[in-house]
């Protein structure tokens, strides 16, 4: 194999940024269009707005996230594929937005898709934070059902597979992956991608009624947990608790990306699932406490979420991990100082 190409995403970030990664080139605005869909095209802004307001963090501690380029995209997609999406009708179906079917594709590409490709760059700059710090949120991302020759559901670019394929290209001692999904809907993208590869293991819990129903891509998932629609708080915790402990003791992975949906909301339009605002904070926060109990590195990425009060969830959580010190960046900066050695795990 040849060297791997150039890239902007695995820059050295200084020491005093968190390892939470975010542009406001993630959010979507273009003439009211994104009401057109369920999703909250502006909630990662009002994220880290509600983490300003809060004073967790301030906009020069943030890593700011960098667009993927062509070539970046590449390390996964099929040329084919990437060259789909120039025609606005493939754009407009991928992210179910039927008025993008009619605007000149420069348009969707500046207003649509490079938000998408900034957020996918996030995520690949998280996986490398993650090793180096301990830990590492990015706001957005996510992008759970495209794989490396077709989009969907919203998702255009593989985020998770390319952030898992950068490390195991560029980062000495990461050759082992575990994905735990716990957005509402089947992760079909990262499977499809995955699906041979034994050194990435794919613990997936969903409801088992909606999108994508992806019967293929299930055959990847070494622990699938199918769930029934209308699932409650106390069965969903318990399953989560069990099963990442489980996975965990399995896999024994060099790093966990962790797909944090807040689709598993209560009242969400596609989850279809009951969990309190509660009962998702303690979701993370049963995911980052394996992980810190293993001294395993992990990487967080919101994905799907449909609500507006989804904001307030995801930033009340990444609060919560701070104030259980789960998560802090005294603890990551030390590590970013010695990353052999980073006091994040000997806390």
């Amino acid at each position: 194999m040849g060297r791997p190409h150039r890239t902007e995403l695995y820059h050295d970030v200084p020491s005093a940024c968190w390892p939470i990664v975010y542009s406001p080139d993630y959010n979507i605005t273009f003439m009211g269009l994104e009401k057109l869909h369920p999703f909250d095209a502006g909630k990662w802004g009002k994220v880290i707005n509600f983490l300003k307001e809060e004073k967790l963090i301030a906009d020069d501690l943030i890593v700011q996230a960098r667009e993927a380029t062509e070539e970046d995209l590449l390390v996964v997609h099929t040329r084919r594929y990437l060259n789909k999406l120039k025609w606005s009708f493939v754009v407009a179906t991928i992210t179910e937005v039927p008025p993008l079917f009619f605007l000149p594709n420069f348009f969707v590409q500046r207003k649509v898709l490079k938000p998408l490709r900034t957020q996918t760059g996030g995520t690949i700059m998280a996986g490398k934070l993650a090793i180096d710090r301990g830990w590492a949120i990015n706001v957005g991302g996510g992008f759970h059902h495209c794989s490396s020759d077709k989009g969907g559901g919203f998702c255009a670019y593989a985020d998770i597979t390319l952030a898992v394929k950068f490390l195991f290209e560029r980062v000495e001692g990461v050759s082992k992956a575990t994905i735990i999904d716990l957005d509402a809907h089947q992760g079909n993208g990262h499977e499809r991608d995955f699906m041979d590869d034994q050194r990435v293991y794919i613990m997936d819990v969903y409801n088992r009624y909606i999108y994508p129903g992806d019967g293929f891509a299930k055959r990847a998932i070494k622990r699938k947990v199918e769930l029934d629609g209308g699932t409650e708080d106390t069965e969903y915790l318990q399953k989560v608790q069990t099963h990442v402990e489980g996975t965990l003791n399995e896999s024994r992975p060099d790093i966990i990306i962790y797909n944090a949906g807040t689709d598993i909301l209560d009242g969400d339009p596609l989850g279809g699932l009951a969990i309190s605002p509660q009962g998702i904070v303690k979701r993370d926060e049963i995911v980052f406490m394996a992980a810190r109990s293993r001294r395993i590195p992990i990487l967080m990425v919101t994905s799907g979420g449909y609500q507006k009060r989804t904001a307030r969830i995801i930033a009340d959580s990444i609060l919560n991990l701070h104030n259980l010190r789960l998560i802090d960046n005294e603890l990551a900066t030390r590590g970013a100082e010695n990353p052999k050695l980073p006091s994040y795990f000997y806390s």
